[in-house]
């Protein structure tokens, strides 16, 4: 009798760009469209369709780990500035208590203290990427904080407690963005955000485990590190991520030289991926 060898999904982190974008033709087809593309590929190039995902968003913060535990979650508008009809938009994709009961329980075990909400909603750090990933919103989103204080290390340790899940074909996603300054968003930023990105993807691809999250730990230390990053925020889900690859290989799955008109910014994998 032949004994099934299970499927381990790859982890990801990606940037998930500005509001609501995705809804928005005027963005989605220009400043965008690189981002589209690489996103789109991103359930392609998986084993198999995941049974969940385990989203970590940039915006959301707690003072302990919290995971969404409703089975429906609503939407937060999270953003402003924008046209009408994107305070009106829905991702329709279905909650999963069980998934949040499962992390709840692996962050216990790892002695990371951790709460569940049932009141919580998608921000857009989780439905904007989540649009052009999956459009057809059937696959069970759980979203899960960010601790207040930032501290890498911590987001490590529990991405690290996290990894179990890979071989439960739950797929995690880290959302951020790779440079995160809003007052230098432009041009301006070039420079910094290449030495900063250039910094980064040696970081995460050429190096693996201890020596990697060693480095991350010290990402202050990094080229141009807090004009990339004035706060880390967005910064932190790739330590999330990071944490559950533990020593594989990091991948480089997008990158732009031109981001908003001059910004480096990437996206990374960890695991292995279908090849086109």
């Amino acid at each position: 009798m032949s004994t099934i060898i299970p499927t381990r999904q790859p982890v990801f982190f990606v940037s998930h760009g500005g509001g609501p974008w995705p809804w928005m033709p005027d963005h989605l087809e220009t400043i965008y469209a690189n981002l589209a593309q690489s996103l789109a590929t991103l359930l392609p190039s998986l084993p198999q369709k995941p049974k969940a995902i385990l989203m970590v968003s940039a915006h959301w913060e707690e003072r302990e780990f919290t995971v969404q535990a409703t089975p429906e979650p609503g939407m937060i508008y999270d953003y402003g500035g924008f046209p009408e009809h994107t305070y009106h938009i829905h991702y329709r994709s279905a909650g999963c208590p069980e998934l949040a009961q499962r992390v709840s329980e692996l962050l216990t075990q790892a002695d990371i203290p951790v709460q569940q909400t049932t009141t919580r909603g998608y921000d857009h750090g989780m439905f904007s990427p989540m649009q052009v990933i999956n459009p057809a919103a059937d696959i069970p989103v759980v979203q899960l904080s960010l601790k207040k204080g930032l501290d890498p290390a911590a987001h490590i340790q529990m991405g690290q407690a996290l990894a179990p899940l890979r071989d439960e074909n739950v797929l995690i996603i880290g959302s951020g963005l790779s440079y995160h300054n809003l007052r230098m968003f432009n041009a301006y930023a070039a420079e910094p955000s290449k030495a900063f990105d250039q910094w980064l993807y040696s970081t995460v691809v050429e190096h693996q485990g201890t020596a990697r999250n060693q480095l991350l730990t010290q990402w202050e230390q990094a080229p141009a590190a807090r004009i990339a990053h004035p706060r880390e925020e967005h910064l932190l889900p790739l330590m999330v991520s990071v944490g559950a690859a533990q020593q594989e290989t990091g991948v480089r799955t997008y990158h732009e030289t031109g981001f908003v008109g001059g910004l480096w910014v990437s996206n990374f994998a960890f695991g292995e991926l279908k090849q086109a």
